[in-house]
């Protein structure tokens, strides 16, 4: 017997936007709930979906407030946001209000996908934290703090291991560089300091620090530890 699809809710005004979703998602497996405003989608979340795709630019609720609401309602359900070309601010603010991840319209189904996939592993992980976080060659034992790259383990400094903890607890999903000072420091602001550590810590355990394949920076926005394959 076949598991039942993972079903999808759509937040999005556009009807282009929504047929281009709706063809791609159920050719993928996925079944597909569709909202039209904020109404719409806050109405939906009864249906469980398992996934939220969420447009910011909704005519009814503005699209942060919206996404608050959401995740006041469920803490736990994943939300990739759509989110206008260069409008950096917007995709930081719903960082911090709870969405996994943002994809920039116009979007590839591909990359969509990924991130989606991405987001999915990030719930499963955070509902079910495994003690030993492995992806690549790089593994996490976060139980007797030690990390490895291949054979070799790794020795970091307690601040550099405190910053790559909080990425693996988060795999998979961009981190603002408000959050990742907050978890690190209580009272700096400045994310020259956690570019340092970023550095430092990439020169550890990424085979080229110049062209890191683990720690991904999301320009002028934070960064992102690669999800488990």
């Amino acid at each position: 017997m076949s598991a039942a699809p993972l079903r999808v809710l759509v937040v999005d005004d556009e009807p282009p936007i929504r047929k281009l979703l709706r063809m791609g998602l159920t050719a993928h497996g996925y079944q597909t709930l569709e909202a039209t405003n904020g109404k719409a989608a806050l109405e939906m979340l009864g249906q469980a979906p398992d996934l939220i795709i969420l447009d910011l630019g909704l005519p009814d609720i503005e699209g942060h407030d919206l996404l608050r609401t959401i995740r006041a309602r469920n803490e736990s359900v994943p939300i990739v946001v759509l989110s206008s070309r260069g409008d950096e601010a917007g995709k930081v603010q719903a960082l911090d209000f709870g969405a996994d991840d943002y994809v920039t319209k116009p979007f590839g189904m591909d990359e969509l996908l990924a991130r989606m996939r991405a987001a999915l592993r990030h719930q499963l992980q955070t509902h079910g934290e495994r003690p030993i976080f492995r992806v690549g060659d790089l593994s996490v034992d976060l139980v007797r703090r030690i990390v490895k790259v291949g054979d070799r383990e790794v020795k970091l400094s307690p601040k550099e291991y405190d910053l790559l903890r909080v990425l693996v607890q988060h795999a998979g999903k961009v981190l603002t560089h408000k959050f990742l000072l907050g978890e690190l420091w209580d009272d700096l602001t400045d994310a020259q300091y956690l570019r340092v550590y970023v550095r430092q810590l990439r020169q550890k355990i990424e085979a080229d620090p110049e062209q890191p394949k683990y720690i991904l920076t999301e320009t002028g926005i934070g960064y992102r530890l690669r999800a488990p394959d």
